[in-house]
């Protein structure tokens, strides 16, 4: 693996939507990324004042982001003219609560891939603990 990939470099999203912040390990079949959603941002504002949790979607996100940046890759040179987009959402668990502060590794698993779609599932873990799963599915779109 290249410990200095620029997450950047292979997908779209940056600040204040970007939540992946560094690619730990890759290979053909996956990647494993990390985040961190810090108490100063601006959503724990609003989500649960005064017993921040990170918000679902926002968890889903990060690992939607991991296979974008799995999927560029794979393919490099494609997200230059096209965008990782999520096509199908299954199976999501969330099994314990992100709190602003945990460090959040984000893994994504290739299981399939037919013309220019990839079929992935995700795990978010923290200290040992599994946060959430999830099935998914994304596509280059123009």
């Amino acid at each position: 693996m290249d410990s200095k990939i620029n997450v950047e470099d292979y997908i779209p999203q940056r600040k204040p939507f970007l939540f992946i912040n560094k690619c730990l390990d890759h290979t053909s079949e996956s990647a494993i990324t990390q985040y961190t959603f810090t108490n100063d941002m601006d959503v724990f504002r609003g989500h649960f004042p005064g017993n921040p949790v990170v918000p679902g979607v926002l968890l889903c996100e990060s690992v939607f982001q991991t296979g974008a940046l799995l999927m560029g890759l794979r393919n490099p040179g494609a997200g230059e003219a096209k965008t990782a987009v999520v096509t199908r959402i299954n199976g999501t668990k969330f099994k314990n609560i992100a709190k602003p502060d945990m460090p959040l590794e984000i893994k994504v698993d290739l299981k399939e891939e037919i013309a220019n779609a990839a079929y992935m599932k995700g795990k978010i873990t923290s200290g040992g603990k599994t946060i959430m799963t999830i099935d998914f599915a994304c596509a280059f779109a123009q």
